[in-house]
């Protein structure tokens, strides 16, 4: 059992040896000075430290430096109070009042799973330590740590990619938008603007050509799930605004056009005018269909349609049918179809005008 009374005597970074989740990688470990074991009144966001309790459906944790590190029991990890949506995986909140909660994401986001899918085993289990707490005696959050508020600009051309689900083929679209528009000599920046903080879509975009790549992490959320969408709306701006210095940014929007958050900002009647065009990800076509007539209520149309559905020539002929133009991950690749998209999208703006 864990003595709290020695951790908080001592006047080392009681975090110190813990492995620290990717969600944590913007903050300043000298910041922590001791625990705060009241972990009642916790908040999305805020850092704490625990141990692993029990191995279950994430086996590996997400660390600040990018790699995945094997989770033991007995493992202290940092990571971070907050919600998460999954529909294959769980839905969880920020919930850490008996001190036992679950990692819900392996980017080291815990709380309290309320449900899951029928083919995920039981969450790892985690025990909350405490809080950490900084020098001025406040527990520490990522919103401490997020990149500065800028005034609101963009880069000459942004792109949104948007799904009808979750594992539609939005990151693969992504990628493939973000390579084309790099070997046509742009620079792209990157942002995935909602979701659950965990790295893989980071390290696609980077491996794609992104020059830079953020997220809402970076902008102090652990997740944009059951989060004030005022909040959402101003971390999406900040990271929108730190790309202006790039030719173009590609936004990803995490889950589908009905998550909660997404179908809210989407259903805005200005929020969209933040992207020169859209690009819809879908399984099949019947999805892609569906999420047309979802965004066409809402008065968006996007450019072009991937996805998953790409994978089969037979939904892709399907999709067709929709009149727009249908692209996998490696023809969204290439400059050739990267050139032709912006000019649809200038073509676009000059009708508009």
């Amino acid at each position: 059992m864990t003595d709290l009374s020695r951790l908080n005597a001592t006047f080392t970074n009681p975090a110190a040896g813990a492995k620290w989740a990717f969600v944590t990688r913007r903050v300043c470990r000298d910041e922590v000075v001791r625990l705060l074991p009241d972990v009642t009144s916790a908040r999305a966001g805020d850092l704490v430290l625990a141990d692993v309790t029990r191995i279950g459906n994430h086996k590996r944790l997400q660390l600040a430096d990018g790699r995945f590190s094997p989770l033991w029991p007995g493992d202290r990890i940092v990571v971070t109070c907050g919600d998460r949506f999954a529909a294959d995986q769980f839905e969880g909140h920020a919930i850490l009042g008996d001190g036992l909660a679950d990692l819900l994401a392996g980017g080291g986001v815990a709380g309290k799973a309320v449900s899951r899918h029928d083919r995920i085993g039981r969450p790892t289990q985690i025990k909350i330590l405490g809080r950490l707490v900084g020098p001025e005696g406040k527990p520490i959050t990522l919103l401490d740590f997020a990149v500065p508020d800028l005034p609101t600009r963009r880069p000459a051309l942004t792109i949104g990619i948007l799904g009808t689900g979750m594992n539609a083929g939005k990151t693969a679209a992504a990628a493939g938008v973000i390579n084309g528009f790099a070997r046509l000599g742009r620079r792209v920046a990157a942002i995935k603007a909602t979701g659950t903080g965990a790295f893989g879509d980071m390290h696609e975009y980077e491996a794609a050509g992104a020059v830079k790549t953020l997220d809402f992490t970076d902008a102090g959320m652990a997740s944009t799930y059951r989060q004030p969408i005022k909040e959402v709306e101003r971390a999406i701006d900040t990271l929108i605004s730190h790309t202006a210095d790039c030719d173009m940014a590609v936004i990803e929007l995490a889950d589908g056009v009905h998550q909660v958050e997404t179908a809210t900002l989407l259903s805005q009647s200005e929020w969209p005018q933040r992207f020169d065009a859209l690009l819809l990800a879908a399984p099949d076509a019947m999805a892609a269909q569906g999420g047309l007539a979802w965004l066409a209520a809402r008065g968006l149309t996007p450019i072009a349609l991937s996805g998953l559905m790409t994978r089969a020539p037979i939904c892709v002929a399907e999709a067709a049918k929709t009149g727009l133009p249908v692209f996998d991950r490696y023809e969204l690749g290439d400059p050739a179809t990267a050139m032709a998209l912006s000019n649809m999208i200038e073509d676009a703006k000059l009708r508009a005008a």
